[in-house]
């Protein structure tokens, strides 16, 4: 299997790589065919024309033909995954798929489209997507239930309900930061090709050799970066509903099954889950919907603040890698550091980019 693991590799992130390249042009065609294009009539769209919707089933395709051909292979019998986990991504995306095509054609309301992602969820942590422990970052010990901070252990084959809801509570928090996240060409789809190879790189120091989750990274990074071609600034097509949520339940599936690596995505995702909470609370403050759209968000701040498209999505692009991996460096206690130091850089972009849009707007 030693020889074998460089060709099983290279496969797993070229092949979803070129069924992107091919698959989303014909998606793209498909979605002008019965018209589901984003029409620039709103204010947060900074596009200039229609654009297709639809490119997440593109991933999705991808990502789900390699990783059955994976699964025939044998390549994710590493002996941890559990077979109704890899049920439980296959559900859980095809939900999601089900749920982001009808709301990118139909324009479904908040509630609606909202279900999707919930019951996308609810079937992942009822197959076995379930964080198990939580470990205690200042505490030496020799593996990870040394150091557990607290357990979600299963009884009776029954996981203990907080351990359900946190995992619940972490999937939903990914799908709609990744969610929320989609507002520049390119965005969302690139920070998840550099979180997928980042977390495929922390699986090599900490999973067991040729894991699951390694071939499971290196799919979903190649399917993103193949439809990254079309998605980069200036967009062919966007990720729509569809492939703006998967890429979130993505991460936040891989981030589990790969041992609890939270504070790892976290340091990825670090910027967009920290505007995402800021964001909710001011609409809450404003007694608005958290779901309600705005401009309010980072990313376009940046470009309020005099950043071209590019240069806001390569920005974030850096941070992204920045902070990301600087996990594949760090221990434990120093990746709580990282955080707070994350959550202190976003303060002074805040304040910069706050203090950048004043001054241009009086010019």
């Amino acid at each position: 299997m030693s020889s074998e693991k460089p060709l099983i590799y290279i496969f797993s992130f070229l092949f979803p790589l070129t069924l992107a390249l091919f698959l989303t042009p014909v998606i793209k065609k498909i979605a002008e065919k019965f018209n589901v294009l984003d029409q620039p009539v709103r204010e947060r769209k900074i596009h200039q024309k229609p654009t297709p919707l639809l490119g997440g089933v593109a991933i999705f395709l991808s990502f789900l033909i390699t990783l059955i051909i994976s699964w025939i292979f044998g390549w994710l019998d590493d002996g941890i995954i559990q077979v109704s986990q890899i049920w439980a991504i296959i559900l859980g995306g095809l939900i999601l798929m089900i749920g982001g095509i009808l709301d990118d054609k139909y324009n479904l309301k908040p509630w609606q489209s909202f279900l999707f992602p919930v019951l996308a969820v609810v079937a992942a942590v009822g197959l076995g997507i379930v964080v198990k422990y939580v470990t205690n970052p200042f505490v030496a010990g020799t593996g990870p239930y040394d150091r557990a901070l607290f357990y979600f252990n299963w009884v009776d084959g029954q996981i203990i309900s907080f351990g359900a809801f946190f995992s619940f509570l972490w999937l939903l928090g990914m799908i709609y930061t990744t969610k929320f996240l989609d507002g520049l060409d390119g965005l969302v789809s690139g920070i998840g090709t550099l979180g997928a190879l980042i977390l495929f790189i922390v699986s090599l120091f900490w999973d067991v050799p040729m894991s699951a989750t390694s071939v499971l990274c290196l799919i979903l990074a190649g399917a993103l970066l193949g439809f990254l071609k079309y998605n980069f600034y200036p967009a062919k097509i966007f990720l729509g509903e569809a492939g703006s949520t998967f890429i979130g339940f993505m991460l936040g599936v891989l981030a589990i099954i790969s041992g609890a690596k939270i504070a790892t995505a976290l340091l990825i995702m670090g910027i967009p889950v920290l505007d995402v909470i800021w964001v909710i609370i001011r609409r809450l403050i404003s007694h608005k919907h958290f779901y309600a759209g705005d401009r309010k968000h980072f990313h376009f701040r940046l470009l309020d603040a005099g950043l071209s498209h590019k240069q806001a999505v390569l920005f974030l692009y850096a941070l992204t890698l920045i902070f990301g991996s600087s996990s594949l460096f760090l221990q434990s206690q120093d990746k709580v550091v990282a955080i707070g130091v994350l959550v202190l850089v976003m303060v002074v972009l805040a304040v910069w980019v706050t203090g950048k849009y004043r001054k241009n707007s009086q010019i």
